[in-house]
């Protein structure tokens, strides 16, 4: 039997226990844990050499495919530049030439571009002006001259009195480079038979070439855009049946990126004012 003593040192306990903050007895006596056997682990993969037999059972596995990336040949300049002649001599309307773009295959640029930039305007305007390559703007709605440079080109047209609907517009390049980097001799030749059976279908009496890449590469001259603008030349592109005069002038991304420079263009556009004035 527990004595007075017993009973006091159990209050005493249980005082103790109350001022450490239990509040609530769950059991009659305390549970011994270390007694307890230890719970099974639950089993969470099936049996290793059970899984092995039934796979010997069933046989060797075929071994999963193996991916391999399409093989592409690769298009030599001179083939590129043959394909571009062929492709660019059956086309005997605008929306020939523009389908024949459409199944060139000679040019990298394609592969990386979101859309073909044909051009923009009016083709029996008989006066087409002729870019560089297209832009971000450009390239998402597939036509030429729609960004911030084709709001100054607009705007340019309008001075001399020209617009859109009487102006064609396109670009030396179809397809957008990369970035706006600067494009490779290759990607403008393989372009340049295109060009030239564009002007030799629209038939234009004049011509007017916007920016370093149109002008050199349209009077295959080496020198730089300020010392090519504001100069004439009779161009005879493949297929066209006269000369056609033609105006080198600066390109409206240029006068963006250096305005003074406007005094030079509108100079060049009044001259070629002048000469649109004059022609029969």
């Amino acid at each position: 039997m527990r004595n007075a003593t017993d009973n006091a040192e159990a209050l005493a306990w249980l005082a103790w226990q109350v001022e450490m903050g239990a509040d609530e007895a769950l059991l009659d006596a305390p549970r011994d844990r270390l007694s307890q056997p230890a719970r099974p682990m639950r089993q969470t993969a099936p049996n290793l050499a059970s899984a092995t037999a039934q796979a010997t059972a069933a046989g060797p596995r075929e071994a999963p495919p193996v991916w391999t990336p399409e093989a592409t040949r690769l298009v030599s300049n001179d083939e590129a530049l043959a394909s571009a002649r062929a492709l660019a001599a059956g086309a005997n309307t605008l929306e020939e030439l523009k389908a024949a773009l459409g199944r060139f295959e000679g040019c990298d640029l394609k592969k990386t571009a979101t859309n073909l930039v044909f051009a923009d305007g009016n083709p029996a305007s008989r006066v087409m002006l002729i870019g560089e390559a297209p832009g971000a703007d450009e390239d998402r709605q597939g036509r030429p001259f729609v960004g911030v440079s084709g709001q100054l080109l607009d705007r340019m047209l309008g001075a001399i009195g020209l617009d859109r609907g009487s102006a064609y517009i396109t670009n030396i390049l179809f397809w957008r480079p990369p970035g706006n980097r600067t494009p490779t001799p290759a990607e403008v030749a393989a372009c340049l038979p295109f060009v030239e059976r564009h002007i030799a279908l629209v038939e234009p009496t004049h011509l007017l070439l916007l920016g370093a890449l149109a002008s050199k590469t349209l009077t295959a001259s080496n020198d730089g855009i300020l010392k090519l603008r504001g100069r004439w030349f009779e161009l005879q592109p493949l297929g066209s049946p006269a000369p056609i005069p033609s105006l080198a002038t600066l390109h409206p991304a240029y006068l963006l990126r250096q305005p003074a420079q406007k005094r030079l263009a509108w100079r060049d556009l009044l001259s070629f004012r002048v000469a649109l004035d004059k022609r029969p």
